[in-house]
């Protein structure tokens, strides 16, 4: 337990308490307490080296870094360094990854793709309440395909009472419905409740009936150990600002099974997916780079991918996903063993069998799973009586000390323990201030204003 009292890596900074506003802090040049790293990571020292590099390299050398650098990284190649590290993070061979463009224009690239509906074989089955950029996507796709959305995107709920879905009512309704399904596509990690789909499972399913299936992994990648090739899935997307720690708006990639090489070519090219051996011949007709790697379209911008190298580098160093993952099971499993001490939390069935007025006073429950193998580091909060505001106040108090997560309107603050840098001390602080915030909205409804 003691190693979780310091980082398992130094090579990130920490902002200060007084630098993010935190007003009510009494230490205010101390570390602030980030738990936000499922939104937005924290910049890595390397990611800050290697950016000053290529400003640099910008500044000396202008156009010839393209191809002449003095770092032996010409812009041309730059991805070389990164696909190789990308591939072993998410479990894939260096042909079938690419760094490129952003989350959602990549998934409007793979559904192009990969979506090829039919009068009976059209749905696309997702989990309800996906993230909003996914369900824009889904539908505009259906629509461009002429179908109605309201018909060809089927969600998956949890059941009446419940926060997440259960694995076997996902798996039985592939079966059941697996015939009108062309596209199975979820969240690897749900960004909302923190949950951890059994993506292999899922997949081998979602194969046996003939469906196509995809990932969403922004919320997985860098967060849980994810083996895509042998899953045999067909492709996902994801970006790279979140537990990679690429920066904000930091660039994207997308995975593509080898086995659709020789079948599956770009409908939509670029001359940065042309091979490089003729690229800047500028020849009229597009010859693909071979693998996911001719997807590309335009040139990707340099500084967000030194951003993104750094921290691959960082992660190199840290040991990888096997590291990361053994220590975020023990970081979250103690984070959530503090909350559940709390004398304002709810078990979770308990809070969803409640009838309005069961509780005299503020309370919250976990909405994430218990079952550490069904999570990342995320837990997310749910502050009761929904609708009552306490969450807003409580968010507001742990800003003002520091403690930095997010909310999600109107009841949800999500805390993630990023393996990489935070400890159990940040999760400790959290619950101290957490349970403070509590006491002031019981005792006068109130928090100190900002």
């Amino acid at each position: 337990m003691s190693s979780l009292y310091t980082p398992l890596s130094d090579h990130f900074i920490v902002p200060s308490k007084a630098s993010i506003g935190a007003s009510l802090a009494k230490d205010p040049q101390s570390p602030s307490h980030y738990l936000c790293g499922n939104s937005l990571g924290l910049q890595s020292k390397k990611s800050r080296t290697r950016i000053h590099e290529e400003i640099d390299v910008w500044a000396s050398r202008s156009v010839i870094g393209h191809f002449s650098h003095p770092h032996d990284k010409p812009w041309v190649k730059y991805t070389d360094a990164l696909h190789p590290i990308l591939a072993e993070l998410v479990g894939a061979k260096e042909s079938e990854v690419v760094c490129m463009s952003t989350l959602t224009t990549n998934l409007h690239l793979m559904m192009n793709s990969f979506y090829k509906p039919t009068p009976k074989r059209f749905k696309i089955l997702c989990e309800a309440r996906a993230f909003p950029s996914d369900q824009y996507a889904f539908a505009s796709q259906a629509i461009a395909h002429g179908f109605n959305p309201d018909q060809a995107v089927r969600e998956v709920w949890p059941r009446e009472g419940e926060y997440t879905l259960r694995e076997e009512d996902i798996l039985k309704i592939i079966e059941e419905e697996g015939q009108s399904i062309a596209l199975v596509i979820f969240s690897g990690v749900q960004y909302y409740t923190g949950q951890l789909f059994p993506m292999e499972k899922i997949t081998r399913a979602a194969k046996a009936q003939g469906c196509i299936c995809g990932w969403d992994l922004a919320h997985a990648i860098g967060n849980v150990p994810l083996t895509l090739h042998d899953w045999d899935v067909d492709f996902a997307v994801w970006c790279t600002y979140k537990y990679v720690n690429s920066g904000p708006g930091g660039i994207a990639g997308l995975f593509i099974h080898e086995k659709w090489d020789k079948n599956e070519k770009p409908k939509f090219t670029g001359w940065w997916g042309h091979e490089l051996s003729t690229r800047f011949k500028m020849p009229p007709e597009f010859s693909a780079t071979p693998g996911a790697q001719g997807f590309q379209q335009s040139n990707p911008c340099v500084l967000a991918m030194a951003s993104l190298l750094g921290s691959l580098q960082t992660f190199k160093e840290a040991g990888m996903m096997g590291a990361i993952r053994e220590r975020s099971l023990k970081l979250t499993s103690a984070f959530e063993k503090m909350l559940q001490q709390s004398k304002y939390y709810v078990p979770p069935q308990q809070a969803a069998l409640a009838k309005p007025g069961s509780f005299r006073g503020p309370r919250f429950t976990i909405i994430t799973p218990s079952d550490p193998e069904s999570r990342g580091a995320q837990l997310s909060l749910l502050f009761l009586p929904i609708g009552s505001g306490a969450m807003q106040k409580v968010f507001d108090y742990l800003c003002g000390n520091g403690v930095i997560g997010d909310e999600r309107e109107p009841d949800v603050i999500r805390l993630a323990p990023a393996p990489l840098y935070n400890t159990l001390y940040d999760c400790e602080q959290a619950v101290l201030h957490l349970n403070a915030a509590l006491d002031l909205v019981a005792k006068s409804n109130s928090i100190p204003k900002l």
